[in-house]
């Protein structure tokens, strides 16, 4: 890398449109679709490979059968089928050649998992879940992929939804290498008992099984049953048996919340000593008492969406709403490394006024244009069916390695480290110099990058009802949130008098650049934060590996060459360096899965879950949730300001409220889901559910202890 100090005053500055056009063309190409998939794949909470067992090979009639093999870290533990008074299944999606047919998990018997007041039945150590797989009788031989997506809900003293895309190939020829596993799985799941014979019926509050032709074993123990319809009995209340000879006689209370009158249940028994279990089937005779309205769960009942503006306001009062959030995100903290090179480039043309008006129009429209760019593909992919809101690019690893790695070379160009007008050729720094404003359209382009993680106050409710209107509407908003953020730009273009808050240019310019270079530097640090949340150590390791390369390669780039060979030498060993730790990062990069861990260290609140939200509202307890990510500079200023307060969270302790925290630093279906059921497409959202008001109460992007406190004051 050469270096020299930069010159001062009508030196063009070297951050140019040389480095935004190579980085952001960088950018692009790094954004690629997520998640290839493998035959096993490591979170932070367990390890999970999909199997096959074929004894006598894959062929019709044989027993082919597929497993999912998930096994947690200690104290972590997944669920059943009915994951009893909290919790979520574990649930496949699988993608077989055309003919073959997957059945039902066979699960096997579970365990009590008590927490509290709370019964819960799941698993922890090492678990298979196997599943029968059909083979068609055409199916000539011959190699076939099979991939599955699996969603599972992990838990010890918090819960983090985890899931895993997996692959593997079916030979036609025997596979028997984890047999063991399989018979292990096998003897797991609960039997069906010849000449057993039960039946129910509906006493009071209470449901009565009556069962005959128990093992003996059975009999005189103490029982425990597993439902597998959830929300119909009270699962931690103690059950009431009764023998007579081969007969019981089992009673058990009705859930105080249940939503459901099934006429037929199933269930699984099981006695202390009895391995694995028993399952049976019994209709049930009623009435059923009427669930009380009152007593259904929260989240039968979502909160009403707010897509659009109210009756009687006119559109032109949402897009005012755009417009104001646009310019406030100037003064969020994500925007500033982008101002200060505004500012830079501004003060090198002062006494230009047709370049400045004509670079405030060019930034304008670039910012404008990334915007409704954006916009349309939003649109576009929540048209396809897939759950998405505002900042989904930075959900994303890849997108927010290559932020990284573009902040990083904009920091090393401000500092003097390198000069990219050296190593670019003659044609292409001509072009530049007959269009001199596209370093400020591409200005606009990057500062819409940085900015679309922040929800500024005012947006929320304009996004909201953009994305809930037909596209022409929508996108009419996402310009008005352009022309917001580039207005303050816009209008120190066009009015002269602006000039004089700036001193004239001179060797300060030098000296101010080199000092911008650490606000980008620092974007870097918090890039790799946000890298390891989303995809753990490993990949920030890579990313941290792929920044070194470049570095390295702009080095050799820089260096003198004697000749044309040296030059194309140089040109070479920068190229294998670069294109080697590219290789060697993209996995890490592109492959991880580690869940997010920063509810865990979040105090007083817990993970988000609708399940836990519906329980703690149907208790009669307000709940308050935080939607954050970490990619959301905003968000990350509220949790350790208003939402450290430590009198605010004495606050909310003293009014039972349950904290909860949506962490949407990795895309979650479910929690775009409940955004846009309040009305929102991006975070932060800060949301309080009253006891008895179906209607929640938002608070504002940026919300004072004095704001949330007055929104406690009415619980």
């Amino acid at each position: 890398m050469h270096a020299r100090p930069p010159a001062a005053g009508a030196r063009t500055l070297s951050l140019s449109g040389a480095i935004l056009r190579i980085a952001l063309a960088f950018l692009l190409v790094f954004h690629a679709a997520l998640g290839h998939a493998a035959s096993s794949a490591v979170t932070g909470h367990a390890r999970v490979e999909l199997l096959v067992h074929a004894p006598a090979g894959v062929k019709p009639g044989a027993q082919v059968w597929l497993g999912l093999r998930l096994q947690h870290a200690p104290r972590w533990h997944t669920y059943w089928r009915n994951a009893g008074d909290s919790g979520l299944p574990t649930t496949f999606a699988w993608t077989l050649p055309p003919g073959f047919t997957a059945g039902d998990i066979v699960w096997p018997t579970p365990k009590q998992l008590p927490l509290g007041p709370l019964m819960n039945y799941g698993y922890d150590g090492d678990l298979l879940l196997p599943v029968r797989l059909t083979v068609p009788a055409g199916y000539q031989g011959g190699a076939l992929p099979v991939k599955l997506r699996a969603d599972w809900l992990i838990c010890e003293e918090v819960c983090i939804p985890e899931f895993a895309e997996l692959d593997t190939m079916l030979a036609a020829g025997p596979v028997t290498a984890h047999a063991a596993l399989f018979e292990r799985a096998r003897a797991a799941a609960p039997l069906a008992v010849p000449g057993l014979a039960a039946s129910a019926r509906i006493e009071g509050k209470a449901l009565v099984i009556d069962a005959s032709g128990l093992p003996p074993g059975y009999r005189g123990q103490p029982l425990q049953l597993f439902p597998e319809n959830g929300g119909v009995i009270d699962h931690p209340a103690a059950l009431v048996q009764q023998w007579d000879g081969d007969r019981l006689v089992l009673r058990a209370p009705l859930s105080a919340q249940r939503s459901d009158s099934p006429a037929t249940m199933g269930a699984v028994l099981t006695a202390g000593h009895a391995s694995p279990g028993i399952r049976f089937e019994f209709p049930i005779a009623g009435p059923w008492p009427q669930p009380g309205a009152a007593n259904a769960p929260a989240a039968a009942q979502p909160a009403p969406a707010m897509p659009g503006p109210e009756p009687g306001r006119p559109w032109l009062l949402v897009l005012a709403l755009a417009f104001v959030g646009g310019a406030i995100l100037n003064l969020m903290p994500c925007v500033f490394p982008i101002l200060s090179l505004k500012v830079l480039g501004f003060a090198q043309h002062l006494g230009e006024r047709r370049r400045v008006v004509a670079g405030g129009l060019a930034y304008t429209a670039g910012v404008i244009a990334s915007f409704l760019l954006l916009a349309a593909l939003l649109l576009a992919l929540r048209a396809g069916g897939e759950q998405l809101g505002w900042g989904f690019q930075l959900q994303s690893p890849l997108f927010v390695a290559a932020l990284a790695m573009l902040f990083t070379l904009i920091g090393f160009n401000l500092a003097g480290l390198v000069e990219f007008n050296r190593l670019l050729p003659a044609s292409f720094l001509n072009a530049r110099a007959r269009n001199p404003v596209a370093d400020d359209f591409l200005t606009g382009v990057l500062a819409v990058a940085v900015a679309s993680p922040c929800t500024a106050p005012f947006m929320g409710a304009a996004l909201g009802a953009a994305l809930a209107q037909p596209a022409p509407q929508a996108l009419s908003v996402f310009a008005a949130l352009g022309a917001g953020m580039a207005a303050p730009y816009l209008a120190a273009s066009l009015f002269p008098g602006v000039a004089r808050i700036f001193p004239r240019p001179g060797p300060w310019m030098a000296r101010f650049k080199t000092v911008m270079a650490f606000p980008m530097f620092a974007t870097v640090v918090w890039l790799l934060w946000v890298l390891g949340l989303q995809a753990g150590v490993d990949a920030v390791a890579a990313l941290l590996g792929l920044l070194l390369a470049a570095a390295f390669g702009l080095w050799v780039l820089g260096l003198p060459a004697r000749s044309s060979a040296g030059r194309w030498a140089g040109i070479g060993v920068a190229a294998m360096v670069v294109g080697g730790t590219a290789a060697w990062s993209w996995p890490a990069l592109r492959h991880a899965q580690a869940p997010i861990d920063s509810v865990a260290s979040a105090g007083a609140f817990q993970a988000w879950s609708p399940q836990l939200q519906a329980s703690a509202r149907a208790e009669g307890r307000p709940v308050f949730v935080d939607f954050t990510a970490a990619w959301c500079v905003t968000c990350q200023y509220n949790k350790r300001t208003t939402f450290a307060d430590p009198g605010l969270l004495r606050d909310f302790g003293a009014k039972n409220v349950l904290l909860l925290r949506a962490d949407w630093t990795r895309r979650d279906a479910t929690i775009t889901q409940a955004l846009k059921e309040l009305g929102r497409s991006g975070v932060p959202v800060y949301v309080l559910y009253r006891i008895d008001a179906r209607q929640p109460t938002l608070l504002s992007e940026l919300p004072s202890v004095e704001e949330v406190r007055r929104a406690l004051a009415g619980l």
